[in-house]
């Protein structure tokens, strides 16, 4: 039979409790416990279905289009991709076959339309290969980056980020994804914006730099890319300025068109 003396107890019971603070810190440290207010998780609707797309983050590529690039003073023979980042509740929603308003934003005076395919990720990955890229697709959508172009341009000028110009509220406009099992994987077919009825944005997703597959392939060298990330592939040339008042329609061959209203 064992016997326990005062000092086994006190050492068993400090070391108990060293345990359970290791514990406690390491819960803390992996997001457990219960938080102290809730945070609205980000969706987007999937078309013909009552299910939504958990949204993880937002990635953007910048000058995908040649034309594009040389509006923005680049040179789209010589430069590799470059990714920038909204946060996801930059996200507006536009239902099919409605006109959304979409406020028009403080701080700048000169608002661009920038019309974009948008890829949306089931599953991720790091050094994905390009030929096994378009696996981790779970399906596209029609969508806007809007942009305050005089506060990105500051920034630019001032070698400074210029989150400021791309990530705002409202900056990441949305129709419903489309799963790819019904649309396939586009590649090619007409991409325009008109405003008020005028086409000034008209191209062809066949005319990217870097294809969605490369894109995935290039993003996932710099980051570990999960189910719910979504990526804007970029925009066409003539991109501009809107004002109050002012109607979008945006079209991608094979996908429902998405309009709003700027208010």
């Amino acid at each position: 039979m064992t016997t326990l003396n005062r000092r086994t107890v006190l050492a068993a019971g400090a070391a108990a409790m060293a345990g359970a603070a290791a514990g406690s810190e390491q819960a803390v440290a992996e997001g457990a416990g219960k938080p102290i207010f809730s945070v609205a998780q980000i969706t987007i609707p999937i078309a013909g279905t009552s299910e939504v797309f958990p949204v993880r983050r937002i990635y953007c590529i910048g000058r995908n289009y040649a034309a594009h690039a040389l509006e923005r003073g680049s040179d789209p023979t010589r430069e590799p991709p470059f990714f920038f980042q909204k946060p996801t509740d930059a996200i507006q929603n536009v239902p099919v076959g409605k006109v959304a308003d979409h406020p028009y934003p403080s701080l700048t005076k000169n608002y661009h339309h920038e019309v974009e395919l948008v890829a949306a990720l089931k599953s991720g990955g790091t050094n994905i290969p390009p030929e096994k890229a378009l696996d981790c697709v779970y399906g596209y959508t029609v969508g806007l980056d809007m942009t305050r172009r005089d506060l990105q341009n500051e920034m630019s000028g001032m070698k400074k980020p210029w989150e400021i110009g791309k990530s705002f509220d409202h900056a990441a406009v949305l129709g419903p994804i489309q799963p790819a099992s019904k649309v396939g994987h586009p590649s090619k077919g007409a991409i325009s914006l008109a405003v008020n009825g005028t086409v000034r944005q008209d191209s062809s997703l066949d005319k990217m730099i870097w294809s969605v597959a490369e894109q995935i392939s290039k993003l996932s060298e710099a980051f570990e890319l999960k189910a719910g990330d979504i990526i804007y592939s970029g925009t066409p040339e003539n991109v501009g300025p809107v004002v109050k008042g002012d109607v979008l329609l945006c079209k991608i061959e094979g996908f429902p068109d998405m309009s709003i209203k700027i208010v």
